[in-house]
């Protein structure tokens, strides 16, 4: 059926058809029509990061920033949810336009800049929500707040979203928000990481639940970074990673008529570099966590590629705009026949 509805939804803009979607699958949803239309995946359940997650295929953030639709969006199959990116104050991020299709390359463009509500509408949501299966909370910074006290801000969102969340996703790797992916760079990295850690210890005794921590990073590292990172993870006992992000690269979309717009590029123009990033962090880790792949799923094919480079799980994100809610089935299909084979 998506195949016959993406033409009208693409002659809206890219950001009002991405609201008039999430509206009618909210609207599908509470009137039980979901079912009808979405073929639920056969579970095939994955114990990562001390969770046990019932299939290996997630939404990433960016989609629900506010957890308006978690329970819509769970219907559709999902093994885990991803909300966010949240930032402790609420901020209207860019100005418009700032989405745009590079159709003919399955590929987007956005300069949202972490427009939500703040971390507290978010944990009403969430408070509303009826699911209960995986959900990640995908923290950030504020716009204005300097980068040298960029901490703090981490510090109140896992603090504010600790008892709500399954995992926390520590995302410093946004192109849009001015100097955020500084933090990647080692020494910064490394003092964010200890501050981090130390408040995850805080926050197990005083809650008796222990809430795993995801770092989220770019694909435009060089294999030094990609190395220095890895270190990292490991000295910090980081319980996870989340490879990767959008690029600032524009390699095989020049030709088109977009690619100049500033912002992060996803979709399949990102595919085989953020593939190339899971790998050589699998290389770095051996197995000493787990690599969430992220970037240009748009097919069963992709996902099965992303877990033969080293990740444990995927999410999925631009190839639901492209593909539509099957991707998610297809998905699960490819990796369990991978693992299986």
């Amino acid at each position: 059926m998506y195949p016959l509805i993406r033409p009208l939804l693409f002659s809206f803009n890219p950001e009002t058809a991405h609201h008039i979607t999430l509206d009618a699958l909210q609207f599908a949803y509470r009137f039980g029509l979901l079912p009808l239309i979405v073929k639920h995946p056969v579970d095939n359940p994955q114990k990562v990061m001390g969770l046990t997650f019932p299939n290996s295929v997630g939404l990433a953030a960016g989609l629900d920033k506010n957890g308006d639709y978690i329970d819509a969006l769970a219907a559709l199959g999902f093994g885990f949810i991803e909300i966010g990116t949240v930032t402790p104050r609420a901020q209207e991020g860019n100005p418009n336009p700032r989405l745009f299709r590079l159709p003919e390359a399955h590929g987007i463009i956005n300069r949202m800049g972490f427009n939500n509500h703040g971390v507290d509408a978010l944990i009403e949501n969430v408070k509303r929500a009826n699911f209960r299966g995986i959900l990640g909370i995908n923290i950030g910074k504020n716009f204005d707040t300097p980068i040298e006290h960029a901490a703090a801000d981490y510090l109140i969102g896992l603090q504010r979203v600790y008892v709500h969340a399954s995992y926390v996703a520590i995302n410093i790797s946004s192109p849009n928000t001015k100097n955020l992916r500084q933090l990647q760079g080692s020494d910064e990295l490394d003092a964010l990481l200890a501050q981090l850690k130390a408040e995850q210890e805080k926050l197990a005794d005083l809650h008796g639940k222990y809430v795993p921590l995801a770092l989220k990073i770019a694909p435009d590292l060089d294999s030094e970074q990609i190395r220095q990172i890895a270190t990292l993870l490991q000295r910090h006992r980081i319980d996870g990673v989340i490879a990767t992000n959008t690029t600032l690269t524009r390699t095989g979309v020049k030709h088109f008529s977009r690619h100049s717009e500033a912002g992060g590029l996803s979709g399949a123009p990102l595919r085989d570099k953020s593939t190339a990033v899971i790998r050589e962090l699998a290389t770095a880790l051996q197995g000493s966590l787990p690599i969430i792949g992220v970037g240009g799923i748009l097919g069963g094919k992709d996902a099965a590629e992303k877990i033969r480079a080293g990740a444990e799980l995927i999410q999925i994100y631009s190839g639901l705009i492209y593909r539509g809610p099957g991707l998610v089935n297809e998905c699960v299909k490819a990796i369990g026949n991978l693992q299986h084979s």
